[in-house]
């Protein structure tokens, strides 16, 4: 009975606490777009002795759906979440990257089934196995036309990758126009740049989440996220709470954004 009465005076001050965040942030400014690296899956299976990784993949995805409903729920406009590095695909051993790929597979195919959700994969397929490629093609073409949360699912990404494919894109563009070098040099700018990456059209992030008490970007959006605010938790991927997400956002309520002035 005592463990039971703990519990439940447990839940009803987080639930105060959760609310006393809520007012907080809705007296500030909150980000259109939050990058999500979610870190510490691994580490979160092998503190629990689980025999596999995939145990550590499978509940930080199932985190990542609740992310994704706190963010739509705040009226968050764009959520990208990195799931696949490039260095990801050299790096592992191959039976994890297998169980990790089956993972994002499931979770792109439920995500383009729930809500009004519009999904997009950012990356690039090269080392991508065919059968991911057409998971992620059938979820964004079944998602084109919604118009609820933009959910980009970064899968074989990796930032320097991104940039280098987007200069290809502009050389063939001005190639098949008939330009010259002299022309390409005079139109490159930023701008142009930024509208051959994999996210054109699409406003950078506000806010760049990290968990695991990690702080690097890992090649993430390295573009985009130059005047990104960043923020990172000490927590595991799989056990960050709604609260450790309002926490990052009053935090980024608070602070003042120069844009370089």
């Amino acid at each position: 009975m005592r463990i039971d009465e703990t519990s439940r005076g447990s839940g009803f001050l987080y639930g105060l606490y959760q609310r006393h965040l809520r007012r907080e942030i809705g007296q500030g400014d909150l980000p259109h777009h939050v990058a999500m690296i979610i870190d510490g899956n691994r580490r979160w299976a092998k503190l629990r002795a689980l025999d596999s990784a995939a145990h550590g993949h499978r509940a930080g995805a199932a985190k990542l759906r609740e992310f994704l409903v706190w963010c739509d729920d705040l009226g968050i406009s764009v959520v990208t979440l990195y799931l696949l590095s490039t260095d990801n695909l050299s790096g592992r051993n191959s039976e994890e990257l297998a169980g990790l790929i089956e993972i994002i597979a499931d979770l792109a195919e439920e995500l383009s089934h729930y809500r009004n959700w519009r999904i997009k994969h950012v990356g690039s397929n090269v080392g991508l196995p065919e059968s991911l490629i057409e998971t992620l093609d059938a979820a964004e073409q079944r998602t084109a036309d919604k118009t609820g949360l933009h959910v980009n699912l970064a899968v074989g990404y990796g930032g320097r990758t991104e940039i280098a494919d987007a200069v290809r894109s502009i050389i063939a563009a001005h190639q098949a126009q008939g330009h010259t070098l002299e022309d390409l040099a005079e139109s490159i700018d930023k701008e142009l740049i930024g509208q051959h990456l994999y996210t054109g059209g699409q406003p950078d992030p506000d806010l760049v989440i990290r968990t695991s008490g990690e702080q690097r970007l890992s090649d993430f959006m390295l573009w985009q996220s130059a005047h990104s605010e960043f923020y990172f938790m000490e927590a595991l991927g799989p056990d960050i709470r709604e609260v450790d997400f309002l926490r990052a956002l009053r935090d980024y309520s608070r602070r003042h954004r120069r844009f370089g002035s």
